[in-house]
């Protein structure tokens, strides 16, 4: 009796065992299919419909997308995202690399570097854009504190224009910089030994081996970091929003001047109330993303050689 309590309705009704185990599999999957769908996919198709429209008017239309076009605040938030990822990703992918060597040729210890240089990128997006607003404090920031102790000028790191976006392109630097030494320590491990064997009966110097094996064969990790550090950026909305945003700031100020499409798409959106208008900023962020994966699949596909 027990065992046939144990095999359920499924094994009274006569199919195939095949089949059986897929309606029950099906089953487990409705729930997660449903959340999904519900989740993900509706309110996608949703604000993709929604780009169409205009409030207060019936029918769609294309009159979003096309003040997209003139629209002085989206150009500059597209220009400033570009300006993130040009600052950012190549400094991060620089310093993690020169890390991550320099944890390889350590002995003792590997384990504690890697959490310490790992430890910022784990951290609360929120609790380390507060630590560096405070650091950026024009009055009792330690920023301004070691610089009046330097007898150097005070600068106002995120009321300035001119600085501002540097400021912020500073604190992602810091946070992203553990997770390309990870990265890097992954694909230095992926490297054949006997690549450098060889090279060393051959007389080559370290820097030689350098850029003739682990530079060549570090391109796939290089490029999968570019392309994650693209679609960082184009999603970058928390660092800014917790270092300009609050009572006393302007999310996205000051002028704009750090403002990235993410950001703008929530003023739009939840400051101004046209979520019509932010469904369209959606779409072209979502357009952005799907380009940069693709690159990402057709590169990482190829194949390299030394």
């Amino acid at each position: 009796m027990g065992q046939k309590n144990k095999a359920g309705f499924f094994s009274r009704i006569p199919m195939k065992l095949k089949t059986r185990q897929a309606i029950i599999a099906y089953l487990f999957l409705f729930i997660p299919i449903l959340f999904f769908v519900g989740i993900r996919i509706s309110p996608t198709l949703y604000a993709f419909s929604m780009s169409f429209t205009v409030r207060g008017e019936i029918g769609y239309t294309i009159e979003n997308y096309v003040k997209l076009v003139s629209d002085e605040e989206f150009i500059r938030s597209i220009v400033n995202t570009l300006l993130y990822f040009i600052i950012t990703v190549p400094i991060q992918l620089a310093i993690g690399l020169i890390i991550a060597l320099a944890i390889e040729r350590v002995n003792h210890f590997k384990w504690f570097y890697r959490i310490m240089f790992f430890l910022p990128y784990m951290t609360s997006i929120v609790a380390v854009s507060w630590v560096w607003r405070l650091m950026y404090d024009p009055h009792n920031g330690v920023l301004n504190q070691v610089l009046k102790f330097l007898h150097l000028p005070q600068q106002d790191w995120l009321s300035d224009p001119k600085q501002a976006l540097l400021s912020v392109s500073a604190m992602l630097i810091w946070q992203m910089i553990g997770f390309s030494m990870l990265i890097f320590l992954a694909g230095l491990k992926g490297i054949p030994q006997q690549f450098y064997d060889a090279a060393k009966i051959d007389g080559a110097s370290k820097w030689k081996m350098f850029w003739k094996i682990t530079f060549p064969l570090l391109n796939p990790t290089i490029v999968f970091l570019t392309v994650i550090g693209a679609i960082q950026t184009l999603q970058i909305f928390t660092q800014i929003a917790n270092l300009t945003g609050g009572s006393s700031g302007s999310l996205g100020g000051p002028l704009n001047s750090t403002s990235s499409i993410a950001v703008y798409m929530y003023k739009t959106g939840f400051r101004e109330y046209n979520l019509e208008y932010a469904s369209a900023i959606t779409v072209v962020l979502f357009v952005l993303i799907l380009i940069v994966t693709l690159i990402q699949l057709k590169v990482l596909n190829r194949s390299y050689e030394l």
